[in-house]
């Protein structure tokens, strides 16, 4: 990991890391001194992602890390696997939350909360909702798996937050129109919220260990890395190029065809010619493995007398 990029993603882990502790001081307080049983389980939702970001936050330094005897590519992978620790944090504080707000609902509830617990709720959505698009956007331009699990973890709050406003909502409302009935919102939400974290954790958890598995680019991901080795002079042919994930960069193996009458040394020096252009033109490409192959004129069948005016070798 380039140390800029790994500034930017810091960055966006400690935002969420203080934004997280403020949001669950602020939900806590205001949940036990309202009532509010489900503003109380935003709050502990909240409290976990505090440690959700702090996987998030080992997880790009372990990335960071040169690539060494054990780990020859690269520690790339440590980014899903914090990815997947903040999932399986969702799916417990979602079995958490559901437990909680069944729990109340047979105890049985006698008043409503108070209404300024719904100023709790507004501040929550909106610090959420940035969060939310701050890591979602970097993630992307980073292509940093765990920033993006940890952005969709922010949504899936702001969704709980909208839930638990209405919940709130219609208890208070009950409270004024007489209906004791209303007061069941409150649990409800938080009911509700359960499902929506489960939901998300699931998804996350599913997505996570694809991406730590060794995951070969389909054949349309590809057509611009072969196109650029077989414009290198001296690239006859390409008869083979893989490209494969590797946490949030793409390893390259690649097998060129070059003049079977030139040296080693030339043949050489098309393929590191091969390697620095890939490396240079696609950020995202974090090293090239490259066999290099005397041209055979049975196959592909081609003329290395004849002329290519797109392509351009040593032979012409």
């Amino acid at each position: 990991m380039s140390e800029k990029r790994f500034k930017k993603a810091q960055f966006a882990a400690w935002l969420g890391i203080v934004g997280n502790i403020g949001l669950a001081a602020m939900k806590g307080t205001v949940g036990w001194l309202s009532g509010s049983k489900a503003l109380l389980a935003d709050a502990v939702n909240s409290a976990l992602d505090v440690a959700g970001s702090v996987a998030v936050l080992i997880g790009l330094r372990a990335a960071r890390r040169p690539p060494d005897a054990d780990h020859p590519y690269g520690h790339g992978k440590a980014e899903p696997i914090s990815a997947i620790v903040v999932s399986v944090l969702l799916l417990v504080v979602g079995l958490e939350i559901g437990i909680n707000s069944v729990k109340s609902m047979i105890g049985g509830i006698a008043e409503p909360p108070k209404e300024f617990a719904l100023i709790a709720i507004g501040i929550s959505i909106v610090v959420k909702e940035f969060l939310f698009q701050y890591n979602f956007r970097l993630g992307k331009k980073l292509s940093s798996q765990a920033l993006i699990a940890s952005a969709w973890d922010h949504r899936t709050d702001v969704m709980t937050s909208v839930a638990v406003l209405i919940g709130v909502g219609g208890a208070v409302l009950g409270s004024y129109a007489g209906q004791p009935m209303l007061y069941y919102l409150d649990p409800t939400a938080g009911l509700f919220v359960a499902f929506l974290v489960l939901r998300m954790g699931y998804k996350l958890v599913k997505d996570s260990v694809h991406a730590t598995m060794d995951h070969t680019l389909h054949e349309e991901d590809t057509e611009e890395l072969l196109e650029t080795a077989q414009r290198v002079k001296g690239v006859i042919a390409i008869n083979e190029l893989r490209a494969r994930e590797h946490g949030h960069y793409v390893i390259v193996d690649i097998k060129i065809s070059v003049n079977p009458k030139i040296t080693v040394l030339e043949g050489h020096d098309i393929g590191k010619a091969v390697k620095h252009q890939l490396l240079s033109k696609f950020s995202h490409v974090s090293d090239v493995f490259i066999h290099v192959n005397p041209y055979d004129p049975g196959y592909p069948y081609k003329d290395v007398d004849s002329e290519h005016p797109d392509f351009p070798t040593l032979l012409h």
